[in-house]
């Protein structure tokens, strides 16, 4: 793992307020070392020159995580998400090596004010909230423009852009996508695993594909510049989403069908759909999600199984990594929220070993570190490991955003 980025002071989140005043006194999860680091790779003293110089000098973009702190005490879950006042993991961002990551805060989850989630004035609080924390330090600035992750990379910053998982907290109102745009919005699902006005999540029965309110929502998501997530959508409309939109769409976390045969995969169909239009799959590592016959104990391993049968499928210009991790224990959230973010139905199907965490990518301090040490180790050139690590996601944002 690399030394802490130069420019980070050791800010924490909201320490400009007061402890136990301003906001709950709750302790939160080990940003390093909550778990053993990964003993899975490997490298020769060159390997690893290699790894660490591709990992500081080239633009590395994760096209999804969740970038929060998470209570060590998972029994205190609830009254944190209440407080709505989620921390930042500035030390761990600071050994990530990341120019620019795709925080999608936890809006499934985010209950300030209904156990549903999803709510309009929930997500327009949290994404206030944390647009506060991050004006009350320099190190992880917000990132709404191709060159702020290019000025992140020169100054040894981190950009951090904001995303949404679905759209279902716009319910009938367009409108609303300029509001949250001006929030600072830049990349959005259609449909998270439930339906909603847009379409169809991945658990329900049947697919109605995209409707015709989604249909103006891909439109203005089009013209204002939010870059679309069919990740969590049905297979038909995530394809009807391919179709309407008018610039490349990404499908930021998951994997193959083929590979590991539940609903949370996209069929190869769909995956070719998108790099045909132009757009890229990031590869997922959420626990129990990427798995593969040949590493059903999920792991690195696992994830990059999928990596190399996407690469063989669609050609290495159309994969990327959305890892999907947290500060925290995630598979605990998932135990605590498994309604709320339909894991039984997403799953379902096949048997497999639960384990804790995923070994190699169970946080964001660690997650592209050992993903180019498994590409360094597995011969892939300087030029293929930028692309996946960056470049690909760099030339779909510079044609989606404004």
């Amino acid at each position: 793992m690399l030394e802490p980025a130069k420019r980070y002071t050791g800010y924490t989140a909201y320490e400009y307020l007061e402890r136990g005043k301003d906001y709950r006194d709750i302790t939160y999860a080990k940003q390093i070392g909550r778990v053993p680091p990964y003993q899975g790779l490997e490298l020769s003293d060159a390997q690893l020159e290699r790894t660490k110089r591709l990992l500081t000098d080239e633009v590395v973009i994760s096209l999804h995580e969740h970038v929060q702190v998470f209570p060590d005490d998972m029994s205190d879950l609830r009254e944190h998400i209440r407080q709505g006042r989620e921390p930042t993991g500035y030390e761990g961002l600071s050994r990530s090596g990341m120019t620019a990551v795709f925080d999608n805060g936890m809006d499934g989850t985010c209950c300030i004010s209904s156990d549903a989630g999803w709510k309009y004035q929930d997500v327009l609080f949290d994404l206030g909230v944390r647009m506060a924390d991050l004006a009350h330090q320099d190190f992880v600035v917000k990132g709404e423009t191709v060159k702020d992750i290019h000025d992140a990379h020169a100054t040894g910053r981190v950009a951090h852009i904001f995303g949404l998982e679905a759209a279902t907290m716009i319910e009938n109102e367009v409108d609303r996508l300029d509001v949250l745009y001006g929030f600072g919005v830049r990349q959005m699902g259609i449909a998270y695993s439930e339906a909603n006005t847009l379409g169809s999540g991945l658990k329900e029965r049947g697919d109605g594909g995209l409707t015709y309110f989604g249909e103006r929502a891909v439109e203005r998501m089009n013209k204002l510049g939010i870059a679309i997530d069919v990740s969590h959508s049905g297979d038909r409309t995530a394809m009807d989403v391919i179709e309407k939109s008018t610039k490349p769409i990404f499908i930021t976390h998951c994997g193959s069908r083929e590979v590991w045969p539940t609903n949370r995969m996209k069929p190869d169909a769909v995956i070719k759909a998108c790099a045909e239009r132009g757009g890229v799959l990031g590869l997922e590592a959420a626990p129990h999600t990427t798995l593969s016959h040949a590493h059903p104990r999920h792991s690195l391993e696992s994830v990059m199984d999928h990596f190399v049968h996407c690469v063989d499928l669609v050609g290495i210009e159309h994969v990327t990594f959305g890892p999907d991790t947290l500060f925290g224990d995630h598979v605990g959230l998932h135990d605590a929220f498994s309604a709320n973010l339909s894991i039984g139905q997403a799953h379902s199907g096949v048997e497999f070993p639960k384990v804790e965490y995923v070994d190699g990518l169970e946080n964001p301090a660690e997650c592209f570190y050992n993903i180019i040490g498994w590409l360094v180790s597995h011969d892939y050139s300087d030029d293929e490991i930028r692309a996946v690590v960056g470049g690909n996601t760099l030339r779909v944002l510079e044609e989606v955003w404004v």
